[in-house]
């Protein structure tokens, strides 16, 4: 019998369709006698008499009307509401064509017949279509497991990708889980919806594996709640992508993504001000420093949705801006790409002067903390003495807006890697407090999701390798952002600088890096070594590293600190040293960079000027 509905299932597209005709124009008379024979309750019965060779009729017409409303056309393994639909409207159009014939007196037939007909015949039609999907689904069906799905959300998004894995090898739908009191102990495409607290007490009786959220329009803070909620339960948690990415088209199993470990750090986004983010950029000549790091890509990414001039990319690593380039190459916007160190002023220049660059976002920066503790004096000559001469370039050559990007390590740093972004944040406001014709701001934030420092990206490594999953120290904080928020933020806080600016992006509440670990453990289905040796992941404190806090800081003087005109963005007035004092440091570091002198050198040196290093 299977190889006959492999044949079958084989066969073209067609043939298939001409099978599926045959097949019902031999059944639609047996139908129709069937109804006669019930109705007058014998079997020797005449059909439609009066008309001669009415079985030809009744075959021919009723696979014709099929033929005209696309059902021999609907792929037999997918039932919808449009195949609904479509069958019952070919079914009214037969009925009517009966009654039609009474009326001409054509053929003798009971009143009731049409209706008797048309209700067996969308009867036939659907299950047959049925048997012919579960037979087919059976046969090719993988011999592996399925593995058993509860889906939290029982709307429309939730239904669609119900029917989408019934229908796949891979997923085995189980239940619903919703919030609605009122759907709670009802049945929903055949599966049974369970309160959230009552469906926790489930998962082991089911064999859940994982649990699915089909809430593409919740907010973050709600999915958070949810996500933790089924903490203690040992499932894994997926998640279907948000509504925007859904609008148009049917849910899907490959729509089913895990959890972005974003949605319980991240906040929902603020939308930003339209007239900020093209203060500085449409019809504008804009440089990124930096551009194919971590931030100064996604800055690229969001200039180019506002129409700059030209956006001229300048890089220091080849492939990060092969990267960047290529990948913006189909924005519509001239993208020109630049090889270069910010160290080397000269080049700054005349980049800046060729291009008429009217705005600066200055990314290029040393961000590893270990790395630069281990090569202080590159830090230094990379990110300090590179900010100075890229700040130099853009007032030598009349830039209008140049926009340090910062970080909260700057602030009271026991790193280099700190310390010099507070050299470079000082040389700027000491040169800003010589009101230049460029406008010079500062925006300082935390780490960022997703970047070449963060530890998600190693974490969910670990984690794939079976653990372990290192954090340096149990009570170890830090403030989280998404990448594209912070871009977003940078762009808006530096149109609204005045000059020696400070603005203090809003982190949010800061994370334990132990509680962040724990719950990437959960999301991937596994649960934490506890301290009696229960669970499947082990995670392991490592210490702290050379030079790393326990927390960051975003502010130096936690007064005098304003808001501005966009609610996560904060100004801060913080105390610099005089432009000719910075520059006698700068000069002294220069010198120390060249020299290769002792770190005990540069050591004093940083003590001197960066509030809170100690070495």
């Amino acid at each position: 019998m299977k190889d006959i509905i492999r044949y079958l299932a084989s066969l073209p597209r067609r043939q298939k369709q001409i099978v599926l005709g045959a097949m019902d124009i031999c059944i639609l008379p047996v139908i129709m006698w069937l109804v006669y024979a019930i109705r007058l309750a014998t079997p020797n019965v005449a059909v439609m008499q009066g008309l001669d060779f009415w079985y030809v009729y009744v075959g021919v017409f009723g696979v014709l009307v099929f033929t005209l409303l696309g059902i021999y056309s609907a792929i037999v393994r997918s039932f919808n509401e449009d195949y609904l639909l479509r069958l019952s409207i070919a079914t009214f159009i037969q009925i009517v064509g009966l009654y039609a014939i009474k009326k001409l007196n054509l053929a003798f037939i009971p009143m009731s017949i049409p209706l008797m007909y048309g209700f067996v015949l969308f009867s036939y039609m659907w299950w047959s279509r049925a048997v012919i999907r579960y037979a087919t689904l059976r046969t090719f069906a993988k011999k592996q497991n399925r593995k058993r799905v509860a889906i939290y959300g029982a709307g429309l998004a939730g239904q669609q990708i119900a029917a989408a894995l019934h229908r796949s090898d891979d997923y085995l739908p189980i239940c619903f889980i919703d919030d609605k009191a009122s759907l709670h102990g009802q049945s929903l495409s055949g599966l049974k919806i369970y309160a959230p607290k009552k469906a926790l007490g489930k998962l082991g009786k089911f064999h859940i594996e994982e649990i699915l959220l089909a809430m593409p329009s919740v907010s973050r803070a709600r999915k958070k709640e949810i996500i933790e909620s089924f903490e203690l339960a040992d499932v894994k948690i997926m998640e279907l992508p948000g509504v925007t990415q859904l609008v148009g088209g049917q849910v899907q199993v490959s729509d089913i993504r895990e959890v972005d470990i974003i949605d319980l750090l991240g906040r929902d986004p603020v939308p930003p001000k339209p007239e900020l983010l093209e203060k500085n950029i449409k019809n504008k000549v804009v440089m990124v420093t930096g551009a194919g790091g971590s931030i100064g890509s996604e800055l690229c990414r969001q200039i180019v949705k506002h129409q700059p001039k030209i956006l001229v990319l300048f890089e220091m690593s080849e492939f990060a801006l092969y990267s960047i380039d290529r990948e913006l190459q189909n924005s519509g916007i001239q993208v020109v790409p630049v090889l270069g160190s910010v160290t080397n002023q000269a080049k700054l220049e005349r980049i800046i002067t060729e291009y008429q660059v009217q705005t600066v976002y200055h990314a290029a920066a040393y961000k590893h903390v270990p790395l630069v503790e281990a090569n202080p004096f590159e830090g230094i000559y990379n990110t300090s003495i590179g900010t100075a001469r890229s700040v130099d370039a853009a007032v030598n050559q009349g830039v209008e807006t140049f926009v340090l990007i910062s970080t909260d390590k700057a602030v009271r740093p026991t790193n280099v890697m700190g310390a010099s972004k507070r050299m470079a944040e000082l040389y700027c406001q000491g040169l800003a407090a010589t009101k230049p014709q460029t406008q010079i701001s500062i925006v300082r934030f935390g780490n960022v999701l997703g970047s070449s420092g963060s530890v998600v990206p190693l974490f969910k490594k670990q984690i794939a390798q079976g653990g372990p999953v290192t954090v340096t120290h149990p009570e170890v904080t830090r403030y989280f952002m998404t990448i594209p928020e912070a871009a977003q933020l940078v762009i808006q806080a530096g149109a609204m600088g005045t000059g020696g600016d400070v603005f203090l992006l809003d982190m949010g509440e800061p994370v334990k890096i132990v509680d962040l670990a724990k719950q990437m453990i959960r999301l991937s289905g596994f649960r934490p070594i506890d301290e009696n040796g229960i669970g499947d992941i082990e995670i392991q404190f490592t210490g702290l590293r050379p030079g790393e806090k326990l927390y960051e800081e975003l502010l130096i003087d936690q007064e005098d600190v304003e808001n501005t005109q966009h609610s996560r963005i904060l100004k801060s007035y913080e105390k610099y040293y005089s432009l000719q004092e910075i520059l006698n440091v700068f000069d002294q570091l220069n010198i120390l960079s060249r020299e290769n002198a002792e770190t005990k050198t540069l050591y004093t040196l940083l003590n001197k000027y960066v509030v809170g290093f100690n070495r």
